[in-house]
């Protein structure tokens, strides 16, 4: 969960001061002129699947069994919001739809699944890698991902435009960082946060979540449904698959050392 020279349109006005009076025999002196703006310089598009830059590759636990399984939706799915990108130059190339609900083939992404709760055997410290947030062509990469609680959290701004990243839990403001263009800046999450939302209040479509677990035992299902939870000691756990829009589902799931459980999801649309 991955550059350019920010542009930017000055406008403005010049102020002249008050000059006196030109007599008929002196030549009037010549007008100024305001300088010439800078062109706007508008981000060049990434492709879609480039990689997001990560200061380590996060790295399996070790031992234990495997949880495999997918994330299906029934029904019919939401049609996608049209978004008014505004007059940003820089956003071009952006998505011009919000898609919470994104189903392709009956399957269903960006689904956050996670063991509830403690795990016996779990890590007592965080992993060191960085969890990665991009702001790309103003919209959020990935849309949603896990974290362990106290894991390094990474704002990245690839975009040739400002933007502030408000992380909010419920109603509650966590954080706000500035993010001046092609930089990266780094905000650790609070403790006691569940779920992360993250907002901007510069281009306001653009919105992303991590979601915190205690342990490192959770993932999120990609675009064909499918998600894996390597390393999960063994044992008899519930297992939550939580979407933004669409709620919590439940499943449970026995684990065994060196074998593989498969558990699967359905959500259903809306009546």
């Amino acid at each position: 969960m991955k550059l350019r020279t920010l542009g930017l349109t000055v406008l403005g006005t010049l102020g002249l001061s008050a000059l006196p009076a030109c007599n008929k025999d002196e030549a009037a002196p010549a007008a100024t002129q305001a300088p010439a703006a800078p062109p706007t310089i508008k981000a060049a598009p990434l492709p879609a699947d480039t990689p997001l830059p990560q200061e380590e590759t996060a790295q399996a636990p070790k031992g234990g069994g495997t949880v495999r399984g997918f994330v299906t939706f029934k029904g019919t799915p939401p049609a996608p919001n049209p978004i008014t990108p505004g007059t940003d130059p820089n956003c071009e190339g952006m998505e011009l739809v919000d898609q919470p609900v994104h189903v392709k083939d009956g399957k269903l992404a960006n689904v956050l699944v996670r063991v509830q709760g403690n795990v016996p055997g779990q890590p007592t410290t965080p992993p060191s890698s960085m969890v990665v947030v991009d702001q790309n062509r103003c919209m959020y990469l990935p849309r949603v991902q896990g974290a362990v609680t106290g894991q390094p959290l990474v704002l990245m701004n690839s975009d040739s435009t400002l933007h502030n990243v408000r992380g909010m839990s419920g109603g509650k403001q966590l954080f706000n960082v500035t993010q001046p263009p092609l930089k990266t800046k780094e905000a650790q999450p609070p403790k006691e946060a569940d779920i992360i939302r993250l907002k901007c209040d510069i281009h306001p479509w653009m919105t992303a979540f991590v979601v915190m677990s205690p342990h490192p035992y959770f993932a999120t299902s990609s675009e064909d449904g499918g998600f894996t939870l390597q390393g999960v000691p063994p044992g008899t756990y519930t297992l939550e698959a939580w979407h933004e829009t669409l709620g919590t589902k439940t499943a449970q799931v026995t684990v065994r050392e060196d074998q593989e459980a498969t558990v699967s999801f359905e959500f259903v649309a809306a009546k």
